[in-house]
């Protein structure tokens, strides 16, 4: 068995880390009692997942991007995170009990690390979102980046995959996404990157966010960009009953895909949106907002509703890493 090490960084709740778990089928957490293999196969069941058992026994294709060899990889191990919010990291705690959490990395000593072949991490994106004031690198989580720079200096992993806001390619003309490629260049890495909306794999919800994928250079090269719009699409559009200039006010048709999820805004309806259902006008509830970030239903359970929403609106979406992951490794 050759096992994927990785090292997972602003990691939230585990959504690259579910994601690489899908893709790769591995069981390394436990929760509610479940066997890990049971809890993989339920939330397979409830998305969806095509070709499961498939994927798992597929023999190598020849492809030299799964590692050094041909042999592909039938597990992964992470190796260590990096994350400071306190429900995020009892979250955690709970479901990966056995991996170390670094917590601030401003402070992780890069040279104590153990060694990994790929690194993840979906940096700060507020500085960078066109629903924030856009101060970019002048806001202290747009520095963050760098952090990233001095760890991928010294352990040099083979692979990076990163995930952003759209707006970071936007942001002061160009100027600052030129800056994140230009550091990543200097370090070795040549670099490819997709803008990818989660309508597009398997779950409801417009959710755009950039993702870039590095390779050491003179190591073999993964073609994982383009991923096409007919990846797994999910029919429908925002549908949206009563329009209005403030975003908090408009009342959307659940039967339609659902509008971006939030972390941080007011209203009832600002961080879900507002739907009308036939139960009246509501905003979602936190296990629709599981399902469509593609998490297991009660993944974030045991936190109040407010925790909840905002721990699930920083999230990256589980099945968007989870077809990156199949396209860098199968």
């Amino acid at each position: 068995m050759k096992t994927l090490r990785y090292f997972s960084t602003f990691t939230g709740i585990a959504g690259f880390e579910l994601g690489i778990e899908y893709a790769l089928h591995t069981t390394n957490r436990s929760k509610n009692g479940k066997s890990q293999e049971d809890q993989k196969n339920e939330s397979e069941k409830r998305q969806g997942l095509e070709s499961a058992q498939g994927k798992r026994n597929a023999p190598a294709n020849g492809r030299s991007d799964r590692g050094t060899d041909s042999e592909p990889y039938t597990g992964s191990l992470c190796v260590g995170f990096s994350e400071i919010d306190p429900y995020a990291c009892q979250l955690l705690q709970n479901n990966y009990p056995t991996i170390k959490n670094y917590g601030d990395i401003t402070k992780i000593n890069e040279r104590g690390l153990p060694d990994f072949e790929l690194f993840v991490g979906g940096f700060p994106c507020q500085s960078f979102s066109i629903a924030g004031k856009r101060r970019g690198f002048e806001d202290t989580r747009g520095t963050l980046f760098f952090e990233i720079v001095r760890i991928l200096k010294e352990k040099q992993p083979r692979l990076l995959l990163l995930e952003n806001v759209k707006g970071l390619l936007s942001h002061s003309e160009g100027s600052t996404f030129l800056t994140i490629i230009t550091a990543l260049d200097e370090l070795g890495y040549d670099l490819q990157w997709q803008v990818l909306n989660s309508k597009n794999h398997g779950v409801p919800q417009n959710r755009e966010r950039i993702f870039i994928v590095g390779h050491l250079r003179g190591t073999p090269r993964p073609e994982v960009f383009p991923i096409g719009e007919s990846d797994s699409v999910t029919d429908g559009k925002l549908k949206v009953i009563r329009n209005s200039t403030y975003d908090t006010d408009r009342l959307y048709d659940p039967s339609g895909i659902a509008r971006t999820m939030r972390a941080n805004a007011g209203g009832k309806g600002a961080k879900t949106g507002l739907y009308k259902t036939g139960e009246g006008i509501r905003r979602l509830t936190p296990t629709e907002c599981e399902r469509l970030q593609g998490f297991p239903d009660g993944w974030t359970a045991g936190f109040s509703d407010t925790q909840r929403y905002k721990m699930l609106g920083n999230a990256v979406t589980v099945n968007v890493i989870r077809d990156i992951i199949i396209k860098l490794f199968t």
